[in-house]
């Protein structure tokens, strides 16, 4: 759970809380409750708090938070929640960045923000861009992303951006759905019931959104740009073939201790893509 957790409370109503998420199945019972409680501006607020995550809906929706990267990122009902898988993401930009000042980063299908905030905290003096097609998310990332200095814009993918980026872009970084539609069903309810579908769904195998990022970024990177995208360990092989018929040279870069798999590709006069397992 969080490292931005308070203390362990002292209020006699700990334990009562502790039980009721215990037995509602919260795997982390004392550690939500410590948040529920440190959260709760009087005991009918908690008990509000409570009722709503025993009814299953997702800790970071109730308390308006979660942890990323060390960021604290508001994340509104009705917002995808940040994995902590994508965490890996963002290590692997930062792996492909240049560090340069006006480096141009774009987090494109950003939700709350949170890739995208990431980011900016570690390139300061990059020029970082966030988009999304749900107006509740872009909501969401402006208060995560535009008090640093970022720009969030909404629309449809690349449509969403500004037309002067296009050739500019040095780190195109993604988390769009890769979800196969038959396997929405086999979600953790949380996810199903209080995620926007669009955020989850990927079409039929998963990766209709994902294919459009590829054939997308060729026009939008700059000379030597990377493109970067989470997806599964299983459809990883399929998009480096899709990137190389877009003339992409792509690599796949996996993290064993977060689950995580990020494919990396860059166009293929540029220079290759670093990194290694992690």
């Amino acid at each position: 759970m969080s490292s931005l957790s308070s203390p362990l409370p002292s209020s006699p109503t700990f334990p009562h809380v502790v039980r009721r998420l215990r037995a509602a199945g919260c795997v982390f019972a004392e550690d939500e409750a410590r948040l529920l409680v440190g959260a709760a501006r009087s005991a009918a607020e908690l008990a509000a708090m409570v009722d709503c995550r025993v009814a299953g809906k997702p800790l970071e929706h109730i308390l308006g938070w979660t942890e990323f990267c060390g960021l604290k990122i508001a994340v509104e009902a009705g917002v995808f929640v940040p994995r902590r898988r994508t965490e890996f993401l963002v290590r692997q930009a930062l792996d492909q960045a240049g560090g340069r000042p006006g480096e141009v980063v774009v987090d494109l299908c950003c939700g709350s923000g949170a890739v995208a905030a990431a980011l900016l905290a570690a390139l300061p003096d990059a020029e970082v861009h966030a988009a999304d097609l749900e107006p509740a998310a872009v909501r969401c990332a402006r208060r995560n992303v535009s008090a640093g200095g970022g720009f969030v814009h909404e629309g449809d993918l690349f449509a969403a951006l500004p037309g002067a980026l296009r050739g500019r872009v040095d780190l195109l970084v993604v988390n769009a759905p890769y979800v196969p539609t038959d396997a929405i069903g086999l979600m953790p309810p949380e996810a199903r019931e209080h995620e926007p579908r669009l955020a989850l769904d990927g079409g039929t195998d998963g990766l209709d959104v994902l294919r459009r990022v590829v054939v997308g970024a060729p026009s939008w990177l700059a000379p030597g740009g990377r493109l970067l995208f989470e997806t599964s360990a299983q459809q990883a092989p399929s998009l480096v073939d899709a990137a190389a018929r877009t003339g992409l040279i792509a690599r796949i870069a996996v993290s064993d201790e977060l689950a995580a798999t990020v494919v990396v590709a860059v166009p293929l006069a540029g220079d290759p893509p670093t990194s290694d397992r992690q």
